[in-house]
């Protein structure tokens, strides 16, 4: 799931942050107590349900200290503060809250966010390998539906600085023909697939590409 605020992508699969499109380090403990609040949007979540869903009871830590230091991390890498905070909101005793609009692929809301492509369908979890038009030699994946629109209204506008900055910022990627991906998430009507890329300078990456890109399977 990509979920996207101010100018931050949080992919929840890969557990990794973006910023205008460049990765951020941050571990994968911080990331996952992120995800938690963004899916939990303008609601309390407390200590407690982030050490039940993130520290299980198996695992030897300390956790208040574990989840005080996360919650620095995360403010560290959006640029917030405690004091004033701009996204995540401490409720002293109790837990955390997320403040402001959260956005997944496109929908926005200020509780609950929904996947971007709503069920798995019969062609997650296989293994494609990507087929560009003819005469072109790459696929354009966006980063996700809301990258999608952007670059269809600068399509629209034939805008193509702005397109080159989405490219630029890896919200639009290129992704070359033969290279192959794996479906994480396809309707049966859909018209554009979720997919996780599996070569090239994008690995690793999740993106949206049409079904007709989608060639040989199994490759």
């Amino acid at each position: 799931m990509m979920l996207r605020f101010g100018s931050f992508t949080v992919d929840g699969r890969a557990r990794e942050i973006f910023k205008k499109g460049k990765k951020l380090e941050v571990q994968p403990q911080p990331t996952q107590v992120l995800v938690s609040l963004l899916e939990n949007a303008g609601e309390v979540v407390t200590r407690e349900e982030l050490r039940q869903k993130i520290w299980p009871a198996d695992t030897f830590v300390d956790f208040e200290h574990s989840l005080n230091t996360a919650i620095k991390k995360l403010r560290q890498a959006l640029g917030d503060n405690a004091a004033r905070p701009k996204y995540i909101e401490t409720l002293p005793r109790r837990g955390y809250r997320f403040r402001g609009k959260v956005e997944a692929s496109g929908e926005k809301t200020g509780a609950s966010v929904g996947a971007s492509v709503a069920r798995p369908g019969p062609l997650a979890g296989k293994v494609f390998t990507l087929e560009a038009e003819k005469g072109i030699p790459c696929v354009m994946a966006p980063m996700d539906e809301s990258c999608r629109k952007e670059w269809e209204r600068l399509q629209s506008l034939e805008d193509d600085v702005g397109i080159a900055v989405m490219i630029a910022e890896k919200r639009l990627m290129l992704v070359e023909g033969g290279h192959r991906v794996r479906v994480l998430a396809a309707e049966d009507r859909a018209q554009w697939c979720e997919v996780r890329i599996m070569d090239g300078e994008h690995y690793g990456r999740t993106a949206l590409v049409e079904r007709k890109a989608l060639g040989r399977a199994g490759g």
